[in-house]
């Protein structure tokens, strides 16, 4: 299998056409599809903060109708899936750009993105195991042990990484570097945590380098193992980005 899998997109649009035009991808039919058959994967957060979450919406909705696209869900999705079910979730934390974007347009409209995304959504697994389990896509990692199962400890995991329960000092939730500690033989591709430069280590790649905090958008090419990136048209918001050892 020839998959390359793109890091949070966040609604950066332009990014994410620049990204997969230098990856060999056409968007004739107006959305991409590469005449090699390489297919794209996706780890999730595909909205809140940028200026064009809806757009992202309807070309990942159209690829994933065709079978073209491998997506899993991220935290922001989770919260975007709750609020188009109603619940009562805080529109903070970039969600407010998105409902603000919906804002704009007629009821006719916003249900149809509604539809789009709920869908989207529902028929998506927690996270993606491909080749037997030579890969696997979750958005905030996985742990070898958790492989395979889909019990609501792995859920948080998967959608948040491994959170201690404490705050750091921006009410963020601190999280252990968990990849740090991966034995596994499994190549886990993941994002959610910003970093300035794809991180690879122990079979393990994190492809959020932060593109709309004004970093890049960065893809891995598997089987490869080759880092794609195109830079962020977002301003540079430094704390944003987290250090590593």
């Amino acid at each position: 299998m020839k998959i390359d899998i793109i890091g949070d997109i966040h609604g950066c649009y332009q990014e994410f056409k620049e990204l997969t035009l230098k990856l060999g991808y056409k968007w004739d039919t107006g959305i991409p599809i590469h005449p090699e058959n390489r297919l794209l994967g996706l780890v999730g957060d595909l909205t809140d903060r940028g200026h064009h979450s809806l757009e992202v919406i309807s070309v990942i909705y159209n690829l994933f109708q065709q079978g073209l696209v491998y997506y899993v869900p991220g935290n922001h999705c989770n919260k975007l899936y709750r609020y188009f079910l109603g619940n009562n979730v805080k529109i903070l934390h970039g969600l407010e750009t998105t409902v603000a974007e919906l804002g704009t347009l007629p009821m006719s409209e916003r249900d149809r993105y509604k539809e789009m995304f709920i869908h989207l959504y529902e028929n998506s697994p927690l996270y993606q195991v491909f080749e037997g389990g030579k890969l696997v896509i979750a958005h905030a990692g996985i742990k070898e042990e958790y492989i395979g199962k889909k019990d609501n400890r792995v859920k948080t995991f998967v959608l948040y990484g491994d959170i201690t329960g404490e705050k750091n000092e921006d009410g963020t939730p601190v999280r252990k570097d968990w990849a740090k500690e991966y034995k596994g033989d499994s190549w886990i591709v993941y994002g959610h945590t910003p970093v300035k430069e794809a991180r690879i280590v122990n079979h393990t790649v994190n492809v959020d380098t932060g593109a709309v905090f004004g970093g890049k958008l960065t893809a891995l090419r598997y089987p490869e193992i080759e880092l794609v990136s195109v830079p962020s048209t977002m301003p540079f918001v430094e704390e944003k980005f987290r250090p590593f050892d």
